[in-house]
């Protein structure tokens, strides 16, 4: 009898935990370690006292980097289960290798896989049947996790294609499940990155049978006729004439409670709303569905009509923390602005005060700005909050000239509606908090990584190319319509080669393979499939130089009359960002009370640290691991370092170089007793080198 209670108890526990579903303590299971998404390992055996003994255990090649032109990445957070390491390659293959030595035991050969990022691979598993689910291109592939080969009974031919079942009318093609997507029993629950502009694909939140691959739940995210919702929506149905409001930034799930938490983004386009009047639920929320069904549990707008690309950027955290002496289990999300919104896990209720607050209502024509933004009043922000010229680096070059650009633009307040005057974004486009995320422990502390950097740009109107097209158009009018706001009207791209110069491109690529860009999208670039054949020739001649003055006519009517002038990261001539540093920052925020513990620089210049400037921190992208050690690890930073912070002081106890930047999240596990510590190498943003390698690290013997 006690035997069968302890089992009982056992079980228990299990079904409590709910979040390392066929794994142990041992294992890193899932994307960020776990359903909640904690980043969190309970392993210790590194820690403070002997971090002077890790060193590279070993190192995976995974190929396709292009070394070249620095233009491949690896932003996978690799799983490992059962002492084999899952991951995906520079070439957006999947593989698995030996967690203990790095030997290669498979990677797929997949020919379908273009446009596309991965941060990384799904596990499931039910007796001997063990999937790993990919997402590649606007597939989901099923994998044996034995072999690596297609599991043909899973869709057809074992994939699904993603895009079936949220076309609309004048839709484009794209769709990615960047992000591993979320096991709830036997479903798979999934969204994906679509592009940002007028034709983007809609949002929807869909779970699929990890068997079969066949649809099981379809939450609409832009509602339909009757759905809750629709009001806030302009009049005529929001789906036939809108896209977006996509969770492309992953999903946190409550397995005890049957609760998948989904955040989800801006509806398209991303800096204009005069076509989506209202608040426009469900983009820019957090969502509580039931996992067996999609059903609505709750939810919270984060931005009210969202017209400046501020969605949610990572994937939400579930721990809990203590608020007058009680125990409460939370949902968290943290924001591009810096923010932490702190949720009952269950009622959706805020636990710290959120204020209603205004803001300015001075749009361009057709505007309707939302006249308050939900703004926390704890926990305290992770970053600051505005950018004047007070906040400018007190080492910036042209410091006058650029005083005077800022007396004349727009800035101040995160909430400012973009108009022909140029507009300030601090923190900027994409971070505050990047996709990273951040790390939460058992003590209820979060770790998370962020960037303050401005952005500025403008909303100029755009040409009505159809009232041109009896005569039609030349490859730079349809250069400047689909291509100039990342890459920039003159073709430089930006300062921080997010957008590359697409300047002498003959020298770099071969129109065959522009082409194929156009056609499949890559890396952050979208598939433009849904132009059509001439378009597309005629912006390839043009970006190739062979401009043949033919006209031609645009494929489809654009009902957006604004175009912005790109994601412009603001940096002086130096290469150095124009605001004050820090520039990248670790922060731990006590959640139970809402108050900082620390902050730290995360990332330095060598050269001007060699100056006698304190370390300044640097542009960053990836998340960190905390664990029962004391130790947060975080690589992230553009000088391709990994290091290691005490979790209580915030202070450096170890670091080493990479062999390219780890623009991505750690992942720890143990073998035959052996704690690791593994990061993947891609590097390939930021205008730092690209490579392949995924390196372990784990204590010496002697």
């Amino acid at each position: 009898m006690a035997k069968i209670l302890l089992a009982a108890a056992a079980l228990v526990l299990v079904l409590i935990m709910g979040f390392r579903k066929s794994a142990t303590d041992s294992d890193w299971p899932e994307y960020y370690g776990d359903g909640a998404r904690s980043h969190y390992s309970p392993l210790q055996q590194i820690h403070a006292g002997n971090l002077d003994k890790l060193e590279v255990a070993w190192t995976y090649a995974s190929g396709g980097a292009d070394t070249l032109h620095g233009r491949t990445q690896i932003q996978c957070n690799p799983i490992i289960i059962n002492g084999v390491l899952y991951g995906v390659s520079a070439g957006i293959q999947a593989f698995a290798v030996e967690a203990a030595t790095g030997k290669e035991l498979w990677k797929t050969n997949l020919k379908d896989n273009g446009g596309t990022l991965s941060r990384g691979v799904t596990y499931w598993a039910d007796g001997n049947d063990k999937r790993i689910f990919f997402g590649a291109g606007r597939w989901l592939y099923a994998l044996n996790a034995v072999n690596g080969k297609l599991i043909d009974e899973f869709g057809e031919n074992g994939r699904i294609d993603l895009k079936t079942g949220i076309e609309r009318p004048g839709s484009d093609e794209y769709i990615t499940a960047n992000t591993p997507n979320t096991i709830f029993r036997n479903l798979i629950i999934t969204s994906g990155r679509l592009a940002e502009g007028e034709t983007a694909l809609l949002g929807d939140v869909r779970a699929f049978d990890t068997r079969s691959g066949k649809l099981v739940w379809t939450f609409h995210t832009i509602p339909t006729p009757g759905e809750p919702g629709y009001e806030t929506w302009s009049p005529g149905n929001p789906r036939e004439r809108l896209g977006g409001a996509n969770a492309w930034m992953g999903m946190a799930v409550d397995r005890s409670r049957g609760i998948v938490y989904v955040p989800t983004g801006s509806a398209a386009y991303d800096f204009y709303g005069g076509n989506r009047h209202g608040d426009n639920l469900y983009a820019n929320c957090l969502l509580a569905l039931d996992a067996s069904t999609g059903k609505l549990l709750w939810h919270y707008q984060l931005v009210h009509h969202d017209i400046w690309d501020r969605d949610p950027p990572s994937p939400p955290n579930l721990l809990t923390i203590t608020r007058n002496g009680k125990k409460v289990d939370v949902v968290t999300i943290t924001t591009k602005q810096g923010h932490i919104f702190v949720f009952d896990r269950v009622t959706g209720k805020p636990v710290f005060p959120i204020d209603e607050k205004p803001f300015p209502q001075d749009g361009v024509a057709g505007e309707k700005v939302s006249p308050t933004q939900p703004i926390p009043a704890l926990p305290v922000p992770f970053t600051r909050q505005a950018f004047n010229e007070q906040d400018l680096s007190p080492f910036v070059a042209d410091k006058d000239s650029l005083i005077q650009v800022i007396r004349k633009a727009r800035t101040g307040t995160p909430y400012i509606p973009l108009t022909e005057k140029l507009t300030i974004f601090y923190p900027g486009t994409d971070g505050g908090a990047q996709w990273g995320g951040a790390a939460t422990d058992p003590e209820g502390v979060m770790y998370v990584p962020a960037k303050e950097i401005p952005v500025y740009t403008t909303l100029i109107p755009r040409a009505d190319p159809n009232a041109k097209s009896a005569g039609g158009n030349s490859g730079k009018q349809l250069y400047t319509l689909y291509c100039a706001a990342c890459h920039g009207a003159d073709q430089k791209g930006n300062h921080d080669g997010s957008y590359p110069s697409l300047l002498q491109l003959g020298s770099r690529f071969k129109p065959a393979q522009a082409h194929e860009v156009l056609q499949k999208g890559r890396g952050m670039m979208p598939s433009f499939s849904h132009l059509s054949q001439a378009e597309r020739d005629a912006i390839v001649d043009f970006l190739f130089e062979k401009e043949s003055g033919n006209n031609v006519a645009v494929s489809q009517k654009l009902a957006i009359p604004y175009q912005h002038t790109g994601y412009n990261r603001w940096y002086d001539r130096n290469g150095y960002p124009i605001s004050a540093p820090p520039w990248g920052t670790l922060t731990a925020v006590d959640l139970n009370t809402g108050q900082h513990r620390w902050q730290v620089p995360l990332g330095e210049y060598p050269e001007l640290t060699k100056k006698g400037i304190p370390p300044t921190g640097t542009d960053n992208y990836g998340g960190p691991l905390v664990t029962a050690g004391g130790i947060v690890f975080i690589a992230a930073s553009r000088d391709e370092k990994i290091r290691a912070f005490d979790k209580k002081t915030g202070k450096i106890l170890w670091e080493s170089a990479l062999p390219a930047a780890g623009y991505a999240t750690p992942s720890t596990y143990t073998v035959n007793g052996k704690q690791f510590v593994v990061i993947a190498c891609g590097g390939g943003k930021l205008k730092t080198r690209s490579g392949d390698r995924y390196v372990a690290f784990a204590l010496t013997e002697n």
